[in-house]
């Protein structure tokens, strides 16, 4: 039999090995996260939120004085207009490639693919495609 079960059949009282601590010995633990939940003491105790602090204008960029080497030279002629221009290019007999457009508007390919099926489908013009015998892509406008 346990020395403690002996001592509770006995009816003694039990002596407690274990030390006993109470909430006022206890020592607060380093680095420990925040409750999250506040007492209401701890509520009134706390300091009143700093003021936001409002943002800054923001700063208005310097003029830059242009210099010859930075200046645009001037359009000789006028603005092109690169529908018009395709367009112009479609009502030739023999129509234009792929590779025609892409050089003389800069686009891409597909840019050209695009732009040729919007205005086939939005532009009211009927387009011909067809396929030669080096197997480029040409564009046709059709009467």
């Amino acid at each position: 039999m346990n020395v403690d079960t002996a001592a509770d059949a006995a009816g003694q009282k039990r002596e407690n090995t274990m030390p006993t601590s109470t909430i006022h010995d206890a020592k607060p633990v380093q680095n420990a996260a925040p409750s999250p939940m506040k007492s209401p003491q701890a509520a009134k105790t706390d300091p009143a939120p700093k003021p936001v602090k409002e943002p800054k204008g923001a700063k208005k960029a310097k003029a830059v004085k242009k210099t010859a080497a930075t200046k645009k030279p001037a359009d000789k002629g006028e603005r092109s207009n690169k529908k018009q221009e395709v367009m112009a290019l479609m009502k030739r007999p023999k129509g234009v490639t792929l590779e025609e457009i892409m050089k003389r508007t800069g686009w891409q390919a597909h840019t050209v693919r695009g732009f040729v099926s919007i205005l086939g489908s939005k532009g009211g013009v009927k387009i011909e495609s067809s396929k030669n015998a080096s197997g480029g892509r040409t564009y046709r406008s059709a009467k």
